[in-house]
């Protein structure tokens, strides 16, 4: 049986403004204590816009709630002459324990590259962040067969350069591009098969360590009806949800899923 925490990451994306978060913070936290739900059964995150994130911060501290929240980017610079980038020591400072980077919209609407990944994880852990690194192929890739090593090819040169004692923590969403917003989902053995391959190449690269401890996640079009048969998977723990994070309730009920409650 794993001892890796169930983990269940809401990526808002570009959605509610910092007074819609705090309501749905709220809902969110009002939904999980109905369901009964707490920090023993599984790891709840919210990953809101940066204008959000002072706001959540406020709420969630301020409450002493249990649910954790983290950024949907950092830059690979150190504060200075950067027009419009955020820091990490800036997310460290509002309390985020996570920062998302690679996300699949951000290597194609801003062409970020494995390296310029690589640079903000860099980034992120020298500021205690804990990075969750996003990979994952194309719907041309997986029909040329080519999915498993051009996913493992991106995490390799995203990981590239660092320890294992430097990636301590880390979590990896494999995200296939084509199941992201589209309402198409890999299966539950894609996602496996997948999350399988990662766990055995990190092992290889960094040592059983931090294979074992590395959570990985599955995300694309992940829902309260199908979350459950994802996750049960061994090497799957959690996901990185999109859509169905933007309502409180709904996010609660697919955490309440994914623990079997």
């Amino acid at each position: 049986m794993s001892e890796r925490t169930l983990l269940l990451a809401g990526n808002w994306k570009m959605n509610h403004d910092h007074l819609e978060a705090i309501a749905t913070v709220q809902k969110l936290a009002w939904s999980l204590e109905d369901a009964k739900l707490d920090d023993a059964s599984c790891e709840v995150v919210v990953i809101p816009p940066f204008t959000d994130l002072r706001s959540v911060q406020t709420l969630i501290q301020g409450d002493k709630l249990w649910l954790r929240y983290g950024a949907q980017d950092v830059s690979r610079h150190q504060p200075g002459a950067h027009t419009g980038e955020i820091a990490a020591s800036f997310l460290s400072r509002l309390g985020c324990s996570y920062v998302v980077v690679g996300h699949s919209e951000r290597r194609a609407d801003n062409h970020e590259t494995n390296e310029i990944v690589a640079a903000k994880i860099r980034a992120a852990v020298g500021h205690d962040l804990t990075p969750i690194l996003c990979v994952g192929e194309s719907l041309a890739e997986r029909q040329d067969g080519h999915h498993i090593d051009f996913t493992l090819g991106q995490m390799e040169e995203s990981l590239a350069g660092f320890t294992a004692a430097e990636l301590d923590g880390l979590v990896i969403a494999y995200e296939p591009v084509w199941a992201i917003g589209t309402g198409e989902t890999a299966t539950a053995a894609d996602a496996a098969e997948m999350a399988a391959a990662i766990r055995q190449r990190l092992a290889e690269r960094f040592g059983d360590g931090l294979a074992a401890a590395t959570r990985i996640l599955y995300g694309g079009s992940v829902k309260a009806d199908n979350v459950a048969e994802i996750v049960a998977s061994p090497d799957v723990d959690g996901a990185l949800v999109g859509g169905a994070s933007l309502s409180g309730p709904d996010f609660a009920a697919l955490c309440k899923a994914a623990v079997g409650k």
